[in-house]
């Protein structure tokens, strides 16, 4: 399968929403064919070491999007609600006339998480803490899972500010238990 490509610093991991600002035409035209064609585009990160020139600047793991909500912001540009669906491991990149970026992906497993909720207090605690102090977060959401440990474990990944390549590590992990260990010393 093949999608278009949005490299950002930052990221988003399945059932994850994110506020976008569109302004570059590359992305628009993306945008804009997504929607007509009830597709999706993924969210990749930014690999800093990495050459533009030949697309290496692409981090390989991203989350397979769809834009669940548009309109047009105070200042004019476009702003899009995106929400991830489940995490793929990109190849082939190609560049089109515009710079949008086009690869090849496939979908990766899930995670297993063998943690139950109680193994993640007070993480999941301190997320609704976030969420409630946040309305900018919270308000993207219409419903939250802080009983659900993998989505408390993605949010958290989200919203913290750990590396790109720290999170493309935890996104290769075949279940979240370094990552339930990682975040805990963190948010304790």
């Amino acid at each position: 399968m093949q999608a278009p490509l949005f490299p950002l610093s930052s990221h988003v991991l399945p059932e994850g929403r994110m506020a976008l600002r569109i302004f570059e035409p590359r992305y628009t035209r993306m945008i804009k064919e997504v929607c007509k064609a009830g597709t999706g585009f993924v969210i990749c990160m930014i690999n800093n070491t990495g050459d533009k020139s030949n697309n290496t600047h692409i981090f390989p793991l991203g989350t397979y999007c769809h834009v669940i909500d548009f309109d047009v912001l105070e200042d004019g540009l476009l702003g899009v609600t995106i929400e991830g669906q489940y995490c793929v491991s990109i190849s082939d990149i190609q560049t089109e006339f515009d710079g949008l970026r086009v690869g090849s992906f496939e979908r990766c497993e899930t995670w297993r998480c063998e943690s139950n909720i109680e193994d993640l207090t007070p993480m999941n605690v301190r997320l609704q803490e976030v969420f409630d102090k946040y309305p900018e977060v919270s308000s993207l959401y219409e419903t939250t899972k802080f009983d659900d440990p993998i989505w408390v474990v993605n949010r958290w990944l989200e919203l913290l500010p750990v590396g790109a390549e720290q999170k493309q590590h935890f996104m290769a992990q075949q279940d979240c238990d370094k990552v339930v260990k990682y975040l805990s010393q963190l948010i304790e």
